[in-house]
């Protein structure tokens, strides 16, 4: 390689670049397809049916051959023929009147009893209309009469009742749950408007908003039931106030007086945060609601008449944001809650009362979006609840029953699908390797040198670790298998696709030689999804062991400039590997074209790892763009790419696993590299949460304190970011954005933003690495790494420098590539 020293890079050519790499088959590895199962597990209820987004099931009371499944976007699909030949068919569609960004969307349905006759359904979607609360968001409850075939979607839709119109400033905690109780009576839950601790001071009023609690209103507006009180949000004439709710005449509230007129007496319960799914179970009369907490606390509810359930002076059953709660007050406690390392995102469930399993007759069947777990509780006769993780699948984000007998079903989000619960009476599958040794990736593990068709790779940009130093594999163990390679979207890879990331932590920091291991990983491709395990070094780090299932935790002693201190090491659960490695960020997270187009040192030589993988074959296609027009991240060390990059490569490498459209993240910012930053909703983006300030933003330039994604990054425990798999601050890019925060403030900065945004990020004229500047980004790089082929368009180099002249073939060759990649990287800039 050799390389010039210009006025603005190093730029280096390397002579050596068709170093190949031989594309072998893998013999070795002994990994299954889908890990062992015994006792309960998921599969898909209906094989080759998905759906677009879907977020809630339900069925039409008396039928038992139609399931509804509700879509976010503004869509209801109905599955026929379920004792047959399930097909699935277009029920409705508003999505033209719904907001469906974020939290927003087609968010619940329910049937009327009488649907058989009346043909009455209702919904609950967040849409944009005008009423004498304001222009923008609301929320609405409507009724629309399903009408007979041939009728149209627009005659349908022509059917709407509208029934509460909630203005609401905020896109979040909108629940939107619905259901008929054994009563008959409408239940709607309500979240408590969005934003952070209460911000709206929703959650303890009764005599304010349609916030915070839930409803129960009587449709059918019986004799002897009261019309409600007048509020902006009220469609008179629509519905009536059961004459038993329990607000129903009140005069005070927690202690204080309230006008009786202004009581919004449709509230059967309040106090909550974010009732995310409830359900009746019709024996006991119980109502079960899932309330998603703050950042502490996830809690599972059992509904009372007129019951206060705390937020926000509690988050389950500990202190929430809000203080002083008034002398007095009876708040109930959730029949179960748990932290934040068990559930993130609470999921309501159902209670079993099917046919096919005696033993959870009368269970409770709940999960968490957040970590993927599916829980079941059982109810003692005396005691407290009992709770018992079941197994882990893609984000359920809403449950419902099979009509025709009962079983479980729940909306994978993530996957698009319906899963229906099962049981192996027997286990199923191949088990895990026990250790890292029979697992087949290794020759040697004194020196972890791969097994034949086992690839090492290196990104661009390493997600922090916590000082961890990490090496990298893949292997694509037969030859017929490809990857189908996208230049800006996520690859798509064959089942039986597996990764490795091995890590090491200096004990003594920055010296090399106390490395110790700790765990290497593997993340499994199979054919609806991955799954990843973890293996544990020994003490005396001459073998591994399979991690258990819920992961370990351990402490270990650190000597950092002297001073002797703990650092915690969390060994993550299979759980906990499907919270970052995510469909919508194409699982594997930094095997992708930003990541990998820079060059590596093979044991053959050098070259780009794009270019190198093509030509081994492992693409589909073998044409592909060149390499100066493809996106490339820069490390936070890379000083020649723009600061504004190097932060979004930032980004990009430690948020994108929730943060895009369609991530489990509830900001709306992008993290996306493609994206430009004139797009990404970051810079004076909007807050879900914005800590009591109305000031602050995503990034709110010129103010480190109105900056909450600087807040999120510079803090450990609740409310820090990434969520998981971090205990240790990563200094050097906090420092990158604090540095990106303060230039934005800047006059200057701030009128260029816009307009430099698009090209800085979308361009790989910023987005050069070289070797030195790659493997000191962080401690977790590879020292095998080398430059980035993409390039900013730099001066012309000199004639020579300290190392002597360069013959005419090579300046000649420098002037061509130089004039190339300016072109491309113009080219590029138009693009954007």
């Amino acid at each position: 390689m050799r390389c010039i020293i210009t006025s603005l890079t190093l730029l280096c050519v390397t002579l050596n670049a068709t170093a190949q790499i031989a594309r072998v088959a893998n013999t070795t590895l002994a990994f299954p397809q889908t890990p062992q199962t015994f006792g309960y597990t998921a599969e898909d209820a209906f094989p080759g049916i998905t759906f677009n987004q879907p977020l809630a099931i339900a069925t039409a009371p008396g039928e038992t051959n139609r399931l509804f499944v509700v879509e976010k976007p503004g869509t209801i699909q109905v599955l026929t023929s379920l004792d047959s030949t399930p097909t699935k068919q277009l029920f409705f569609d508003i999505s033209a009147r719904v907001l469906s960004s974020g939290e927003e969307g087609l968010l619940g349905l329910a049937f009327h009893p009488n649907f058989a006759s009346n043909r009455y359904f209702y919904i609950f979607y967040t849409t944009s209309v005008t009423t004498s609360a304001g222009t923008g968001r609301h929320d609405r409850l409507s009724r629309f009469t399903a009408l007979a075939a041939p009728a149209t979607n627009a005659e349908i839709l022509a059917t709407e009742v509208p029934m509460i119109s909630q203005y609401d400033e905020a896109s979040n905690h909108n629940g939107g749950d619905l259901h008929f109780g054994p009563d008959g009576y409408l239940y709607v839950a309500l979240g408590d408007e969005g934003g952070g601790n209460d911000s709206g001071n929703n959650s303890q009023r009764i005599d304010k908003d349609f916030f915070a609690g839930l409803l129960r209103i009587d449709v059918d507006q019986l004799p002897g039931n009261l019309t409600p009180n007048t509020h902006p949000s009220v469609h008179a004439g629509t519905y009536k106030i059961p004459a038993d709710n329990p607000f129903v005449g009140a005069t005070s509230f927690n202690g204080s007086a309230v006008t009786t007129t202004n009581v919004r007496t449709e509230f059967w319960a309040v106090g909550l945060r974010n009732p995310w799914r409830f359900s009746f179970d019709a024996p006991t009369g119980r109502l079960l609601l899932g309330d998603v907490g703050q950042g502490a606390r996830e809690e599972i509810d059992l509904i009372v008449k007129g019951g206060n359930y705390g937020w926000s002076y509690r988050e389950g059953t500990i202190a929430g944001p809000r203080s002083n709660p008034p002398a007095g007050v009876n708040f109930i406690d959730p029949i179960w809650d748990t932290d934040r390392s068990i559930a993130s995102s609470i999921t309501g469930g159902v209670v079993y009362r099917g046919s096919r399993f005696a033993q959870l007759f009368g269970k409770y069947v709940f999960a968490d979006y957040g970590t993927n777990r599916v829980f079941l509780m059982t109810f003692p006769e005396t005691g407290p609840v009992q709770v018992q993780t079941l197994f882990t699948d893609s984000s359920p984000v809403g449950f419902g029953t099979d009509p025709q007998n009962g079983d479980v079903l729940y909306a994978s989000i993530g996957n698009g699908t319906i899963r229906r619960l099962v049981y192996n009476s027997t286990p199923t599958g191949t088990a895990l390797p026990a250790t890292l040794s029979a697992t087949g990736a290794f020759s040697d593990l004194g020196t972890l040198t791969p097994q034949p068709g086992i690839v090492p790779y290196e990104p661009n940009v390493s997600f922090w670790s916590d000082h961890a130093g990490k090496r990298r594999w893949f292997s694509i163990p037969t030859l017929t298998d490809r990857i189908a390679f996208e230049p800006d979207d996520n690859w798509s890879f064959p089942a039986g696709t597996i990764w490795i990331k091995h890590f090491d932590l200096e004990t003594i920091r920055g010296n090399p030689a106390t490395s110790r291991r700790l765990e290497t990983r593997f993340l499994v491709k199979t054919t609806s999804g991955v799954y990843g395990v973890t293996y544990r070094w020994n003490s005396a780090q001459t073998e591994a062991s399979l991690v258990p299932e819920a992961g370990e935790t351990e402490t270990i002693a650190i000597n950092e400039n002297g001073t002797l201190r703990n650092q915690t090491w969390r060994y993550p659960s299979r759980a906990e590997c499907l919270q970052c490695h995510t469909a919508v960020a194409g699982h594997a997270l930094s095997f992708n074209t930003p990541q990998l187009n820079r060059n590596f040192a093979y044991a053959s030589g050098t070259n780009n790892q794009i270019t190198a993988l093509n030509n081994a074959g492992y693409f589909t296609a073998t044409t592909l763009p060149a390499l100066d027009t493809l996106y490339a991240l820069a490390p936070a060390a890379d000083t020649a790419a723009t600061l504004e990059h190097r932060v979004r490569s930032y980004l990009a490498a430690n948020c994108i696993s929730c943060h895009q459209p369609g991530g489990a993240a509830l900001g709306h910012w992008d993290a996306r590299i493609e994206t430009p930053t004139s797009n990404a909703g970051v810079i004076n983006g909007p807050l879900v949460n914005n800590g009591g300030n109305s000031a602050s933003r995503v990034i709110a330039p010129g103010s480190t304190a109105l900056s909450i994604l600087l807040t999120r990054i510079s803090t450990r425990g609740v409310g820090q970011m990434p969520p998981l798999a971090s205990t240790e601050l990563d200094t050097t890019n906090i420092t990158l954005v604090t540095t990106w925060v303060a230039a934005l403030g800047s006059s200057s900065s701030s009128s260029s933003s816009s307009s430099s945004s698009s090209s800085s990020s979308s361009s790989s004229s910023s987005s050069s690495s070289s070797s030195s500047s790659s493997s000191s980004s962080s401690s977790s790089s590879s020292s095998s790494s080398s430059s980035s082929s993409g390039g900013t368009p730099s001066t012309p180099p000199p004639t020579g420098s300290s190392g002597g002249a360069f013959p005419p073939w090579l300046s000649a060759l420098f002037a061509m590539l130089l004039l190339t990649k300016f072109r491309n990287a113009t080219r590029n800039q138009i693009r954007s």
